[in-house]
């Protein structure tokens, strides 16, 4: 495939190793300041910023070109692209977190949820931990976290660093340095404490999983997510 690189920081470098690595080229990399040509991609990867990533993807798709974005924060917008993309009989996948074992954590924690449901004595509660250089909080693999909690559960909303709140998921979100990502779901009640972890050790994960979509997205038509790449529905 030839890949179109729309955001080059260290997300983007990762994926460009592992790219290479499959056999893939990268022919075009940009940090959203130069000028390109996305029509002679094959398919684009976006981990831009939050602010260029509506610009990019739409641009992708009014091109006819399939692209995967990893960026969070911009999701106001989602539907726009949705709808976008439906019109243009384009190809999209969004996921807050592309690594395959996230991904499979992300189906425990809908489950968990489910089973928990009913067992009123438990407080929920998600903590995050990453880099002091990730722009936004809580990010957006928390967010997942928490909207398969309240998908599967009576909670019907999550907030940042609260204790407690009636109906809302508290979400703890924590920057040190070189952390590249651990998330905890946690429910406790007064005898006991039950935890679903997951630990990244690397961004090789992610890198791997946002080359695994595109490859999967490339000959298709529509909007999907990684449950469809992982055929985990």
């Amino acid at each position: 495939m030839k890949i179109a690189l729309l955001g080059y920081g260290r997300m983007g470098k990762e994926i460009e190793k592992i790219a290479l690595q499959r056999g893939h080229e990268i022919i075009i990399k940009t940090s959203g300041k130069e000028e390109y040509d996305i029509t002679n991609a094959d398919i684009a990867i976006d981990f831009s910023i939050p602010n260029s990533a509506y610009k990019n993807i739409s641009n992708c798709v009014h091109n006819n070109v399939p692209v995967i974005s990893g960026t969070t924060g911009w999701l106001d917008k989602y539907n726009d692209i949705v709808d976008l993309c439906n019109k243009e009989k384009g190809a999209f996948i969004y996921a807050s977190n592309f690594s395959l074992g996230v991904n499979v954590f992300f189906e425990l924690n809908n489950q968990l949820a489910k089973m928990m449901n009913t067992l009123h004595q438990y407080d929920v509660l998600i903590e995050e931990i990453h880099h002091t250089k990730k722009l936004d909080a809580p990010s957006g693999t928390a967010i997942t976290l928490a909207e398969g909690i309240i998908e599967n559960s009576n909670k019907n909303n999550w907030e940042l660093e609260t204790k407690t709140a009636t109906g809302s998921i508290p979400i703890s979100a924590i920057r040190t340095p070189d952390v590249p990502g651990t998330h905890t779901v946690t429910y406790a009640s007064e005898v006991d404490t039950i935890d679903i972890k997951h630990t990244a050790h690397n961004r090789q994960g992610f890198a791997l999983g946002a080359v695994i979509a595109a490859e999967w997205l490339v000959s298709k038509t529509g909007v999907y997510t990684m449950r469809d790449v992982l055929n985990l529905g």
